[in-house]
C-alpha cells in the first residue's frame, strides 16, 4: 500500500502549523516550524493569497494528515458521512476520531498518530479480544481496546503507559491507566475534537 515516505516536518510545515505528526519533538524548540516557519520548496517563502478552491484544498490536505490518510481513502470516508444522518462535515471527523490508530493515540499510549499506527500494524492491541493489526480499523460504540498481555511488558509500553497517565483522555474514551483498555463510551461530538479544522470547506469542495 502507499504511504508517504518524505520528512514529516516538511508537512507542518506545507501546512503552516503543528500537526503534532512527531510526538514530543513538536512542543521543542527542534520543531520545524519554529525555526522555518515558511511553505517549503524554492517558493516556500513567496506570499501568495490563496483562491476559494486553494482554501478548500489546504483544509482538506490538513485533516489528512493529521490522521495519516491517504486521497482515496479520505474520500471513502468522505461518502460514508455523506450516507449518515447529521452534519457531514462532523459525520466525516467522527469516522476518523474512531479509526483505530487514533483511538490507541487518544488513550495516550503513542506519542502520535504516526508512533500509534505502527504499534496497531505491529500488532500490540486487540479490540473486544480480538487481536486486530489494522489501524484504520474503524471501531464502534461500546467496543473495548486493550493492549494485549505480551505487549504491556514490553519496554515501550511501560513507557507509553507513564505517557498516558499524564494526558487526559476525551469525554467519549474511558480509558484504565492500570489495565491499559480504553472503552469506546459514546461517539465523539464535534466539541470533542480538539483539532483546528474547518470542516464546512471540505464538504464545499468535495461537493463541487
Amino acid at each position: 500500500m502507499a504511504r508517504y515516505t518524505d520528512a514529516s516536518c516538511r508537512l507542518c510545515r506545507r501546512e503552516g502549523e503543528k500537526l503534532y505528526l512527531k510526538g514530543e519533538r513538536c512542543t521543542t524548540n527542534k520543531c520545524s516550524i519554529s525555526r522555518r516557519a515558511y511553505a517549503p520548496g524554492q517558493h516556500g517563502q513567496g506570499r501568495k493569497k490563496l483562491s476559494e478552491y486553494g482554501l478548500q484544498l489546504r483544509e482538506k490536505q490538513k485533516a489528512r494528515r493529521y490522521y495519516g490518510v491517504l486521497e482515496s481513502q479520505f474520500r471513502k470516508y468522505f461518502d460514508m458521512a455523506v450516507k449518515k444522518k447529521g452534519i457531514t462535515g462532523e459525520n466525516l471527523l467522527q469516522i476518523l476520531e474512531l479509526r483505530l490508530d487514533n483511538v490507541v493515540y487518544r488513550m495516550g499510549l503513542a506519542a502520535s498518530r504516526p508512533e500509534a499506527r505502527q504499534l496497531v500494524r505491529h500488532g500490540h492491541f486487540a479490540v473486544n479480544g480480538k487481536k486486530v493489526n489494522i489501524p484504520s480499523y474503524l471501531v464502534k460504540l461500546g467496543d473495548v481496546v486493550t493492549v494485549k498481555d505480551k505487549s504491556k511488558s514490553s519496554p515501550k509500553m511501560k513507557d507509553n503507559k507513564e505517557l498516558a497517565a499524564g494526558r487526559p483522555s476525551p469525554k467519549w474514551l474511558e480509558y484504565d491507566t492500570e489495565e491499559m483498555t480504553g472503552k469506546i463510551a459514546a461517539l465523539p461530538l464535534r466539541e470533542d475534537i480538539d483539532l483546528p479544522i474547518k470542516e464546512s470547506l471540505i464538504v464545499e469542495l468535495y461537493s463541487k
